[in-house]
């Protein structure tokens, strides 16, 4: 699994109990899956069509660094499958695991499309090319 993604978990990321608020962290997590969604399909027109259970393993607080971890783990024809593991960065501590995000390549008009995508690319291989 690649770590895309670091955070500094600051005061406006706190729910009332002091530790890191779920939504602010799914927001992170949605937002560079799609990131990692584009980059892998080549196209800027994917949404999200799935994400599985949520597994909230163990909290983060203020000051905390965690990193977002994604993998594809599935090409369909027209969607990619990424799992997600987010940790502490300095502990190593999980923090939250979605076995799967699903994200669909859509065309101009909002349509799934193929995307004719069968494995990872990483941005070394492209420049290469």
């Amino acid at each position: 699994m690649n770590f895309h993604t670091r955070k500094w978990i600051k005061p406006e990321d706190l729910n009332p109990n002091g530790s890191l608020f779920g939504g602010s962290l799914l927001r992170w997590i949605d937002e560079e899956a799609a990131i990692y969604a584009i980059i892998q399909l080549d196209n800027a027109n994917v949404v999200t069509k799935f994400i599985s259970e949520i597994n909230f393993v163990s909290s983060a607080r203020q000051g905390d660094i965690i990193e977002l971890g994604l993998t594809a783990t599935h090409f369909g024809t027209s969607s990619i499958t990424l799992s997600c593991h987010v940790r502490n960065k300095i502990t190593r501590k999980s923090i939250l695991t979605i076995d799967r995000m699903v994200f669909v390549n859509l065309d101009a008009d909002g349509q799934p499309v193929p995307h004719g995508k069968s494995e990872i690319t990483y941005v070394k291989d492209r420049l290469d090319s």
